[in-house]
């Protein structure tokens, strides 16, 4: 477009030069369209200049746009996101079959502290446990997770062996007796997949290539210091129940399912599951046998109460093997190569406004393993106690009666006919 000045000009040297438009009226007139020509570009200008600016704001409205997009992108994208605690826990007991301990009055001592991360990184979730004691370190539990299709959820690594009464086949410190045959709160390193819970049922499949510490030859110091129990050996004639097994054994190959259906009812949701595992026993060369497990389980809650009850049996299949060693804790113990368990749980939960102390669990749990291949004397654990929670605190109080059970005076391959005594409280800061 041209300049107003320009247009001007033009006309100004055409009137001065045209001497057929030298009279004043025709030079009026010509003025007057002159004006009205000047007055017709301002607006066109004025309006050019007025569609540049819109252009301009277009544009930047369109880079504001795709900032915008870009930053929510960014921001639907989940970040890394890693939450750390833990606990702090100390131990008071007076027992029966220390005469020490009995003597002082009972003792109190550190129990363990430990760590425990959970979060996701790119997708994937982050779950694992490490536990501090004054004799060993271990990790219970390290493991990822993914959730690949609608209600179902793969964990990969160190993660829990989906067996029996979940998550614990017990209400109280010590666990049950399915604990100390490697039954209970198990982890070793595989990939489980879980369905959860949905039209009343859910599904545990699992596939365990060896033990928590790499199996019969694991690249470890020493085969005990570990947090669960598994079969690290067998006995043979001579063999002390807690020598260090001269018959190293590994568990591998491993496969795990476990079941359960929901019923829902008045005042709470009934648990009905059965469980089954089988894998192989190597040594280190070549096959050595195999093993298995099953179990029945129910666990109810009605309002208040909370009812287990489970049975089962496992046998390691070794020829002329009756006996098996076990680690856990920082010792070896043993245990009958095949036997018959049974367990009857019983709590009851409420709640209370007394000082800090803001829940209280009773519960009585019994347990019994039976027919056992050694021949050795029936094992058995009763625990009668009560939880309390205040806050971040957790306090287990129990009173332990029992016979051939490990941590209270024996071991499964135990013989004895003296029932064993163990008062015990266990006091935790959790963060």
């Amino acid at each position: 477009m041209l300049k107003l000045s320009t247009i001007s000009l033009g006309l100004g040297l055409a009137l001065s030069t045209n001497p057929v438009l030298a009279n004043n009226s025709e030079i009026d007139l010509l003025k007057r369209q002159l004006a009205e020509l000047q007055k017709k570009l301002t607006q066109l200008e004025e309006k050019e200049q007025a569609r540049a600016k819109q252009e301009e704001l277009a544009k930047a409205e369109k880079a504001e746009a795709q900032d915008n997009t870009t930053t929510t992108v960014a921001a639907a994208e989940p970040k890394p996101s890693i939450k750390v605690g833990g606990a702090v826990r100390t131990n008071f007991s007076h027992t029966s079959y220390d005469d020490d301990n009995k003597n002082r009055g009972g003792d109190f001592d550190f129990d363990i502290f430990r760590l425990n991360f959970s979060g996701n990184v790119g997708g994937f979730g982050l779950n694992a446990e490490i536990r501090f004691f004054d004799y060993m370190t271990a990790v219970k539990y390290a493991y990822l997770d993914y959730d690949f299709a609608e209600n179902w959820q793969a964990q990969v690594g160190m993660t829990k062996v989906p067996f029996g009464n979940s998550p614990y086949n017990s209400h109280n410190w010590f666990f049950n007796t399915t604990y100390y045959i490697g039954l209970e709160d198990d982890h070793d390193m595989g990939v489980v997949f879980k369905r959860k819970v949905a039209d009343n049922w859910q599904l545990d499949l699992g596939f365990f290539k060896n033990d928590e510490l790499g199996g019969v030859d694991g690249y470890v110091d020493d085969r005990s210091d570990r947090y669960s129990y598994d079969v690290v050996g067998f006995r043979k004639a001579g063999d002390g129940v807690y020598d260090d097994p001269t018959q190293p054994i590994g568990e591998y190959n491993t496969f795990v399912g476990r079941y359960a259906y929901h019923l829902e009812h008045s005042g709470g949701v009934t648990e009905i599951g059965l469980s089954g595992l089988a894998g192989g026993l190597h040594d280190g060369n070549d096959r050595a046998g195999d093993y298995h497990a099953w179990a029945l389980h129910l666990n109810s809650n009605i309002g208040p109460w909370n009812l287990q009850l489970q049975h089962g049996e496992y046998n390691y299949d070794i020829d002329d093997v009756n006996r098996m060693a076990v680690g856990a804790y920082a010792f070896y113990d043993s245990i009958a190569a095949e036997a018959t368990m049974s367990n009857v749980n019983l709590a009851y939960s409420m709640p209370v406004e007394f000082g800090p102390i803001t829940d209280l669990q009773f519960y009585n749990d019994f347990g019994i393993i039976y027919d056992k291949s050694d021949n050795t004397e029936d094992t058995w654990m009763n625990v009668t106690g009560v939880s309390l929670a205040a806050g971040a605190f957790f306090t287990y109080v129990d009173l332990v009666h029992a016979k051939n059970q490990p941590f209270i005076g024996g071991s499964i391959a135990g013989d004895s006919d003296e029932t064993e005594r163990r008062f015990n409280i266990n006091f935790g800061y959790y963060f």
